[in-house]
């Protein structure tokens, strides 16, 4: 895997010190697309009419060099990664699940991780990147996602880098997940392999969440993983079916086993 990291943070940043009219939107649409399709997708994910808020996580992450530790990670994950096929493009983008109005975080969240519908890629050959790519796009981007609601941190945005590279490796490697089941081993090992420190749950609650998910194993609908993967809270914000869940409870489940499965894993990058 070769990664091409983009720097967008600064991007992002002149977009905010835009007036908050109608204007700032169109040069938004102007960063981002181009005549042939769309320049830079990963900024599709962004508010462009972001309040304060993400003005002052942007000036944090622009302080603490984001861009330069996105940057180190995208180099490290092509070496670590380097059996994987394919070039690719990757930057950080601030979502707002704060005061975005269409940014339900639990909705995104599903697709970042199993894609829309969570279909397979279609490879092709002939693409740089070995995947097929829609008549918009010159190039296969990932999103590394960064969230309004969370500090500014380095450990944050190396994460929002390696993630989806390993994902994608993941998915190269085991092909995508369709169920429940194959979704939680999904990211477990991601998350495991890139060293995330969380979610985590108690071992009453683990074994709680591990009983309760049980008889959706093999389930394949977005709703009820959504429900399960998530939580209540995630779910209630979608008027999904409570199921007993705490917060990121089948994500806390998938990371605990793991790492109890595969002890060699390393700590918290």
């Amino acid at each position: 895997m070769k990664l091409e990291y983009v720097p967008l943070l600064r991007v992002q940043r002149e977009l905010q010190g835009l007036p908050r009219n109608y204007a700032r939107f169109q040069q938004y649409l102007r960063t981002m697309l181009n005549q042939d399709g769309v320049e830079l997708p990963p900024l599709g994910i962004m508010n462009p009419m972001g309040k304060d808020h993400v003005t002052t996580l942007l000036d944090a992450l622009l302080a603490l060099d984001a861009d330069g530790v996105g940057a180190q990670a995208a180099a490290d994950a092509s070496a670590a990664l380097a059996d994987v096929p394919g070039e690719f493009k990757i930057g950080l983008v601030v979502a707002d699940d704060v005061m975005g109005g269409w940014t339900n975080r639990w909705d995104y969240e599903f697709t970042l991780r199993f894609g829309s519908g969570h279909r397979p890629f279609e490879p092709d050959p002939d693409s740089p990147s070995g995947v097929r790519l829609p008549w918009y796009l010159k190039h296969f981007w990932f999103t590394g996602v960064l969230w309004s609601s969370e500090p500014a941190s380095e450990r944050a945005a190396r994460q929002a880098i390696l993630l989806p590279a390993y994902r994608f490796a993941y998915v190269h490697r085991n092909g995508p997940a369709r169920t429940l089941r194959a979704m939680l081993a999904q990211e477990g090992q991601v998350m495991a392999a890139v060293g995330c420190a969380a979610p985590v749950l108690d071992e009453e609650d683990i074994a709680y969440t591990r009983e309760v998910l049980l008889p959706f194993l093999d389930a394949d609908d977005k709703r009820t993983c959504i429900e399960c993967l998530f939580g209540d809270a995630a779910g209630r914000t979608l008027g999904f079916t409570p199921r007993g869940l705490s917060l990121w409870a089948g994500l806390a489940l998938a990371l605990y086993d793991a790492r109890r499965n595969d002890p060699q894993q390393p700590g918290p990058a």
